[in-house]
């Protein structure tokens, strides 16, 4: 395939709209099935450079949730524990276990659904039957994955009455050294971000507290490389193998924190034995437990458990669960991780994510402030890493 031509550009009124190679080359990649649009691509390229770095970079198989060009969640096929299983919605899903690569898409879709639903999937490995199935069931745009297994890939076909899109990327693909994009007519030209992130990023450590454990280093990496694909300014929590909270395309380095920090804290909240146990009626649909679960846990938990909204819900009347008793929770919480695409420019950042559990660290350095931000991390005895790289997006 030499160019796809596409409905339109990023809005309807954008015409016309295709992709190509610059030097006439087939594009890498076929379109199996659907007619992605000009946004499914951006996606669908993105996310694969992503999963891809964190396969070469772990030797895991990684799966990640796109929406609007950057990540709601990344994971690898990190085994489940029942309770996770159940929070992300896949606790019936018959062979899971077996399959990490529909593991890593369960943790990936399952991290922040509310900013999942209607994503685009990208999957380091093959897409086999379990994780098809999963696929199927969930609202999505499309998949991007090297390979699918035969009955796989009729399961994905069936998806949307037959108009799913489904794209097969050759994975020996390497692009160019240079690239280009066009702003008011303007010609940019920048060297690919090629840069390798793994455990070498890791060795300037700067705190008092220098003991950093390879689950530590995993999720660093995965922070990091959940980064280098994110829009900036933006900050990663990761814990277990996976990105638990992004926050993404803030002007504040404090506001990234504080939303990626906000998504973290929910992901942890929705293993807690009170939302696990929420009496859903059979019939409520994944989409409306998500709202549902995303209010109770909100300051405004009153509009799902209140008299006459729990009944359009539940069995019974669910107990409250005051953000006071949420806050006792989560401090008890250690070991996640965060990553920041730029330096930190002031203390607070760490404050913040100290509450959210953070015990390990790792920013480019370099703010005239790095004094007060490694004392705030050696108040919480926390580790922090100088990577010496910024991992701007845009």
């Amino acid at each position: 395939m030499k160019e796809y031509e596409l409905k339109y550009g990023c809005n309807p009124n954008q015409k016309p709209a295709r992709i190509f190679m610059n030097d006439g080359s087939d594009i890498p990649m076929e379109i199996l099935n659907g007619k992605p649009g000009y946004i499914n691509l951006l996606d669908a390229l993105n996310s694969w450079q992503l999963v891809k770095e964190i396969r070469e970079a772990l030797g895991m198989c990684a799966a990640t949730s796109f929406k609007h060009v950057s990540p709601t969640s990344a994971a690898v096929g990190n085994p489940m524990s029942p309770e996770l299983k159940k929070a992300v919605f896949a606790d019936d899903i018959q062979g899971i276990d077996e399959s990490p690569i529909a593991t890593a898409y369960a943790r990936a879709r399952g991290t922040d659904r509310m900013s999942s639903f209607g994503d685009w999937i990208a999957l380091s490995d093959k897409c086999d039957i379990t994780c098809a199935k999963l696929i199927a069931r969930e609202v999505s745009d499309g998949v991007i994955a090297p390979d699918y297994e035969p009955e796989a890939l009729e399961i994905l076909k069936a998806k949307k009455k037959g108009a799913y899109n489904i794209i097969k990327i050759d994975p020996d693909y390497v692009p160019a050294k240079d690239e280009h994009k066009q702003v008011y007519g303007i010609t940019f030209e920048q060297g690919r971000n090629n840069l390798k992130i793994n455990g070498e990023l890791l060795k300037e450590i700067v705190t008092d507290n220098k003991e950093l454990p390879e689950s530590a280093k995993r999720d660093l990496i995965i922070a990091l490389i959940t980064l280098k694909y994110t829009q900036s300014n933006s900050v990663c929590f990761a814990a277990d193998g996976q990105a638990i909270g992004v926050g993404a395309g803030q002007q504040s380095r404090i506001h990234c924190t504080r939303l990626a920090g906000e998504k973290a804290d929910k992901w942890h909240l929705r293993q807690h034995p009170r939302v696990l146990n929420l009496p859903f009626k059979e019939d409520v649909r994944r989409p409306d437990r998500d709202n549902a679960i995303d209010v109770y846990l909100s300051e405004d938990q009153e509009d799902v458990i209140g008299e006459g909204n729990w009944q359009q819900l539940f069995t019974e009347k669910p107990e409250a669960f005051p953000r006071a008793e949420q806050r006792e929770y989560l401090t008890s919480l250690k070991g996640v991780c965060l990553g920041s695409d730029a330096f930190f420019p002031f203390g607070d950042n760490i404050e913040r994510a100290a509450k959210s559990g953070v015990s390990y660290v790792a920013q480019p350095g370099g703010s005239i402030r790095d004094d007060n931000v490694i004392e705030t991390c050696n108040k919480f005895g926390m580790v922090m890493a100088f990577t010496g790289i910024r991992l701007f997006h845009h």
